[in-house]
């Protein structure tokens, strides 16, 4: 239990941000799965809209502080590569 008046609004602050962050990074994890489906599938009709739709969630997640900005980098990086690789850019 915090002492002081600010300790228990930052308590409170934590508590909700908490909720927050976990939704975005179900979120993220959703839509990433979805994209390693579709190109499990080979569905390459899909894979740019899915590709771009991921790129922005885990950006702003990143932004947000969810993802370090380097972990959002690396796992865009790579799932752009295997996109690229299917469509044969």
């Amino acid at each position: 239990m915090a002492n002081h008046k600010s300790a228990a609004k930052r308590a409170r602050q934590t508590t909700r941000r908490t909720v927050v962050n976990s939704k975005r990074k179900s979120s993220v994890r959703t839509e990433e799965k979805k994209l390693v489906k579709a190109i499990e599938a080979k569905n390459v009709k899909e894979l740019p809209t899915l590709l771009s739709a991921l790129t922005s969630s885990l950006t702003r997640a990143a932004q947000k502080g969810v993802f370090a900005k380097n972990t959002a980098s690396r796992r865009i990086g790579r799932l752009s590569a295997r996109v690229q690789a299917l469509l044969g850019k």
